[in-house]
């Protein structure tokens, strides 16, 4: 399948506001979102805990979603080494789990969608090229739109980006506030798909919240700036907009996220009652000292029914 777009046209778009009022008519509807690069660690746990608490407070449902379009970093055994252990911790899943690597059809039909609209264009440019004309901005280097302006030829390997635009994209998250951005100034042209073929997160997730009908995203707020791209995706795919709580990141003792770049050590399969609490108290809960006499099930008996938002630091 080849995606050609090499007349990108410029399509003003309206700012975006988005309000809890936008949301399709949907009961609630949650997801836990891996990377099956390795095994569940603490970080991801404090994830899956956030979301699974708040989907069930709400009487929701809570999806799994395994983010395995990417298989060149994709650990072999990993992905059901994390679901073994999300059974572990007693938590539930409602409906199949999807994984991405399934999903390229779609994502195509995504992109094909924007390239209609005359959005899309080829970029040949190599990361020196763009380290070598661009400035910083929020993620790393703002692409300054080399093939937007020469347009690259779709014979040599090339990835495809989205042209972007500075209307304001705002929307507020329940957890942070209000958060806003312009794109073409604090981002620049995105990929969606890399000129190995392999399609970005950006367009995945959007594709696939979307499938899944998921009205709430609960996660690291290591996302947050990304969230703009995907509401700027959603509108022009003409998605629902579900509401965004981002979770403050666990970090390690430099002070960095962690994760399993980091060596993040792997949740303990026999002590997951301990771990379960200590990712209460990381989100600002308060169970009582008694909690850990009990077992699992016990634990998100009293979890479910004292939930509270307004408890974690932000």
């Amino acid at each position: 399948m080849v995606v050609i777009c090499v007349k990108p046209l410029y399509i003003g778009l309206v700012n975006f506001l988005v309000e809890s009022t936008q949301l399709i008519d949907l009961n609630y509807r949650g997801r836990f979102a891996l990377s099956p690069t390795g095994p569940l660690h603490f970080g991801s746990l404090v994830a899956a805990v956030g979301s699974y608490l708040d989907a069930k407070y709400h009487h929701g449902k809570w999806l799994v979603r395994i983010e395995d379009v990417d298989s060149q970093r994709e650990v072999p055994g990993a992905a059901s080494g994390i679901l073994y252990m999300l059974e572990r911790l007693g938590m539930e899943w409602d409906e199949e789990v999807v994984y991405q690597s399934q999903r390229s059809e779609a994502y195509f039909e995504a992109l094909n969608i924007l390239c209609k609209q005359g959005l899309i264009y080829p970029c040949t440019c190599s990361r020196k090229e763009i380290s070598d004309s661009s400035i910083m901005g929020l993620n790393g280097r703002i692409y300054p739109g080399t093939c937007l302006k020469n347009p690259a030829s779709v014979k040599k390997i090339h990835a495809l980006r989205i042209q972007t635009n500075n209307d304001l994209i705002q929307f507020k998250d329940i957890l942070n506030g209000t958060f806003s951005q312009r794109l073409k100034t604090d981002v620049g042209d995105f990929v969606l798909r890399r000129a190995d073929g392999i399609y970005a997160y950006q367009l995945a997730v959007v594709v696939d919240d979307a499938a899944q009908h998921i009205t709430h995203v609960v996660r690291g707020a290591d996302l947050l700036e990304s969230t703009p791209r995907q509401i700027f995706l959603q509108r022009l795919l003409d998605y629902p907009i579900p509401q965004y709580l981002h979770l403050p990141v666990v970090m390690d003792a430099k002070g960095e996220k962690l994760s399993k770049q980091t060596n993040a050590m792997p949740v303990n399969s026999l002590d997951t009652l301990t771990q379960l609490v200590d990712a209460l108290h990381f989100l600002g809960q308060k169970p009582p000292v008694e909690i850990l006499e009990g077992d699992v099930v016990s634990f998100w008996q009293w979890a479910q029914q004292n939930w509270r938002v307004n408890l974690i630091a932000h």
